[in-house]
């Protein structure tokens, strides 16, 4: 019984109930108060994030307990490193955890609104409203808004040989980010990446080929995109070459070293002469083994694991360069990227099974002892790998996770190359279709398309105000215009440029993202409306 919550007694009757263990320990909130709780904690995640929207938004620094700093203004990552306890926070946190995952761009505007539509929900329930009469008119609220994003969405020209278009795109993606000093570099890079790996035919784009790796020192505009492979490993010895030309490489997943005796078996060296036969016949083992891979026409050894340094002496003399220690997804990645097989055995070594590749150097960084191998002017020159470089750790790791966002961005316009116009302009005009579908309702679901209705508009309001704009000023001004125009590109120009239409600044949102959004946002909504009752454990920390 240890594991139930409570014991079985039976009444007068026979009737079996339960009573609950620990009751006078544990603390209960049921109905309003545990919605009301609730909403508030969301809305406090909400309003954290809040300020870090959009082109002009401010970054937070985390310290994790162990001293660890991250600055970052990226939804997902704030959250994730955000200790929370409050169970309702947890949800939020898996929401922009969710968006990234499936979008990788829009994860702090999905927290935010879902924070908005709560703030609403609790004015409704003030007034009397159940809340599942609320959950049911966002649903239809955001239907309403999905439809209207779909009338207003745009067709978008994904054309490798016009990379422009593109390159605008992931420039507004990366303009709220640390890296925009290089903008235009890392932007040209990600929309590279991505067109290189692309299936433009399928519509899809396989993320495993694209590689991000960092070293810190040198600045940020010495990042570039190497097409092959970056490999975090040098020459397994250092006299071996640095530059090799039309290479064929041997990618090994088998021990390249001499036969050592494995020590479960007894082995009796009696005397100097057997030693020197055993030391013989390893040596002459493995003098065999290097043979065999150069008689496979191989000029470069690729291996998973170590060899020990009497091996490594061996292959100088023999003159086989090799690399070794390089971890699983790496090889995974050299063998697409130069049409190689991975050999898990020396007898199965044949010339077919031996990768390409036009040139492998080392490059090496500054004045320090760190060395990289660059495999490029590959067969196969899917596999690509985005090299940054910065100032510290923790400006790379920022780099690294705007650039993954630039990255997303323009892989979901590879899928889907429709989109709606961001600054805040798709928000709105959802926002005046939704009021105006509300109009049309005399049931009590028009309370909560009003509401919802407001909560789009917190999208706007927010950009407004991180941009030293007045808030309320610029959202009526944009929604009459956009009602007199008939204009949904009308956004908040965050840039202070004096236009406030998104066309004119490139300011654009795939519409799948845009979709995911509100979609997300009003299911975390519908179900924290449904929670009535809490119970947990008063240990003393609530």
């Amino acid at each position: 019984m240890s594991g139930f919550p409570g014991t079985f007694a039976f009444d007068e009757y026979g009737r079996p109930f339960i009573i609950l263990r620990d009751q006078e320990r544990q603390k209960r909130i049921t109905g309003t108060d545990a919605i009301k709780t609730h909403i508030m904690a969301a809305r406090q995640i909400a309003s954290t994030l809040k300020t870090s929207l959009g082109p002009k938004g401010l970054d937070k620094i985390m310290v994790s307990s162990d001293g660890d700093v991250t600055v970052t203004n990226d939804g997902a990552t704030i959250l994730k490193l955000m200790e929370v306890e409050h169970e309702i926070a947890k949800l939020m946190v898996q929401l922009s955890q969710s968006q990234d995952d499936e979008i990788g761009d829009g994860t702090t505007g999905v927290v935010v609104l879902a924070g908005a539509l709560l703030e609403q929900a609790e004015g409704l329930i003030d007034r009397g409203i159940h809340p599942i009469r609320i959950a049911d008119g966002f649903e239809l609220a955001a239907q309403c808004a999905i439809k209207q994003l779909d009338s207003i969405a745009e067709p978008f020209p994904v054309d490798p040989n016009n990379k422009e278009p593109l390159i605008q795109i992931a420039m507004t993606t990366l303009g709220s980010k640390i890296v925009n000093k290089c903008h235009r570099q890392m932007a040209e890079m990600a929309v590279d990446a991505v067109l290189n790996v692309a299936d433009i035919e399928k519509k899809d784009v396989n993320f495993e080929l694209i590689k991000i790796e960092t070293k810190v020192g040198g600045r940020m505009e010495d990042s570039m995109l190497v097409k092959g492979v970056v490999v975090d490993k040098t020459m397994s010895h250092s006299q071996m070459p640095k530059v090799l030309k039309d290479v064929k490489l041997a990618i090994l997943t088998c021990p390249f070293e001499p036969p050592k005796p494995k020590t479960k078996h007894k082995l009796d060296v009696t005397s100097a002469e057997d030693y020197r036969a055993l030391r013989e016949y390893e040596q002459e083992k493995f003098t065999q083994m290097v043979k065999q891979v150069k008689d496979a026409g191989a000029t470069l050894a690729i291996c998973q694991w170590g060899f020990d340094d009497e091996a490594n002496h061996l292959l100088l003399q023999q003159e086989l360069p090799a690399v070794r220690w390089v971890g699983g997804p790496e090889i995974e990645l050299i063998a697409i990227a130069t049409g190689g097989r991975i050999v898990p055995r020396f007898e199965e070594l044949t010339p077919e099974k031996l990768g390409t590749a036009g040139l492998v150097r080392e490059m090496a960084f500054g004045t320090s002892k760190d060395k990289m191998l660059v495999i490029e002017e590959c067969k196969n020159s899917k596999a690509v790998t985005i090299f940054l470089r910065g100032g510290n750790a923790m400006i790379i790791a920022e780099a690294k996770r705007s650039i993954h966002d630039a990255i997303c961005v323009v892989r979901s316009l590879v899928k889907d190359s429709r989109i709606v116009y961001g600054g805040g302009a798709a928000e709105i005009s959802c926002s005046l279709a939704v009021a105006k579908e509300a109009d049309q309702l005399s049931t009590l679901e028009q309370y909560a398309f009003r509401a919802f209705a407001v909560a789009l508009e917190s999208i706007p309001l927010a950009l407004a105000e991180n941009s030293g704009l007045h808030p309320i000023e610029t959202l009526s001004e944009l929604k009459a215009s956009q009602v007199a125009e008939k204009k949904p590109t009308l956004g908040v120009d965050c840039m202070l440029t004096g236009e406030s239409d998104m066309k004119q600044h490139n300011v654009v949102e795939s519409l799948n993202s845009k979709k995911q959004q509100l979609l997300l946002a009003t299911q975390l909504v519908k179900m924290i409306l449904k929670i009535d009752d809490v119970r947990s454990k008063n240990d003393g920390s609530m």
